[in-house]
């Protein structure tokens, strides 16, 4: 059994400071590399990729088969479950831990993202690089800017009418509001068609499209117009809330770099902002890896099997340098998370 650490809160007056020369990532990315843990798992993915095409078509074949039964929607949440699988390898595509090609990563991300999904592959890289460029930054981060949630007490008493009521109470509606998540990517992508340039506007569109006509066909001709309904609203829904339980514990109630002259290195950056989840084997495959959020945020490119490898190795160094290295259970980092939501939105709560 692996050691494992208490979750550290990090706070401000607490937050170890940057070395006045050198870099602390340097030593780490070599002993890394050194350990072979960059290089690609070609045989890993492409077994990956086999088994989960497998495990749809044979949801779908059993759709068919089961025809217009209430039976049918019973397969719903197997599906919610293989789609979330489908979206970490479109994850991991956009990231180069596949393949190192760039044109042969974005044909499997366009495959398991837009056409298996109908989930825009351009948009998603797009804002999830981002992301990984400044994690929890309150002005360039993607993830914590202002929206339906919000994530700091200063965005908090910016909110108004509706959204005002909706903050008080953001962390017990946190995963209800998950549950359309599966619905407002795909609004999302086809939104993002506009951004693109005519090129990519064309693949991607075609690629959505497709999914769409695909995904209605199917449905509207085993099942009655009602158990279709039933069954794409179930669906979406339980997709949403896996991959909100899958990414809400990675940075929420984490550190926020201060915007007006946090300089902290890649290191730091990193591993301040991020939270790894405990478990084993099923843990990582319900979590699709990223439950070792700070090793993947090191080292985004590294493939998901050698990221529990690099797990000691990144509490190790984390040790000597004196940085704090977050890890706790998965029902824990839900509290955390929620704990923060609620945070942010007491002030609200106890206003005249």
């Amino acid at each position: 059994m692996s050691q494992t650490s208490a979750p550290v809160a990090v706070h401000p007056r607490e937050r170890p400071g940057s070395p006045p020369g050198g870099s602390e990532f340097a030593p780490l990315l070599r002993t890394v590399k050194g350990q072979g843990l960059l290089d690609r798992r070609h045989g890993w993915y492409a077994r990956v990729m086999a088994c989960n095409a497998l495990a749809l078509a044979g949801i779908v074949t059993a759709v068919v088969m089961v025809g217009n039964s209430w039976w049918t929607v019973l397969l719903a949440p197997l599906l919610a479950v293989f789609s979330a699988r489908t979206a970490f390898i479109g994850h991991d595509a956009g990231h180069a831990q596949i393949t190192g090609d760039k044109a042969t990563g974005r044909i499997v991300g366009l495959v398991h993202g837009n056409l298996l999904l109908g989930m825009s592959y351009g948009w998603w890289n797009n804002k999830h690089n981002r992301h990984h460029a400044n994690p929890n930054h309150i002005d360039k981060d993607p993830d914590v800017a202002a929206d339906v949630l919000v994530f700091t007490g200063e965005q908090a008493k910016h909110r108004t009418g509706f959204r005002r009521r909706l903050t008080r109470n953001q962390a017990w509606l946190f995963f209800p509001l998950t549950l359309l998540e599966g619905v407002a990517l795909k609004i999302q992508s086809f939104r993002d068609l506009r951004r693109q340039t005519p090129g990519e506007r064309r693949v991607e569109g075609a690629l959505l499209i497709t999914h769409l006509v695909a995904y209605a066909t199917l449905l509207l001709t085993v099942m009655s117009p009602g158990k279709a309904l039933v069954f794409a609203a179930l669906h979406q829904a339980l997709f949403g809330l896996h991959l909100g339980m899958s990414f809400a514990p990675n940075h929420k109630g984490m550190e926020m770099p201060d915007p007006d002259g946090e300089s902290w290195g890649h290191l730091r950056r990193q591993v301040l902002t991020s939270r790894n989840i405990r478990g084993g084997a099923v843990t990582d495959w319900f979590l699709g890896g990223l439950n070792y959020q700070i090793e993947h945020h090191l080292f985004p490119s590294m493939p998901r099997p050698h990221l529990r490898l690099a797990r000691p190795l990144v509490r190790a160094h984390c040790r000597e340098l004196g940085i704090p290295y977050t890890e706790t259970g998965l029902v824990d980092s839900y509290r955390q998370a929620l704990r923060h939501l609620h945070e942010v939105g007491e002030p609200l709560r106890t206003e005249r």
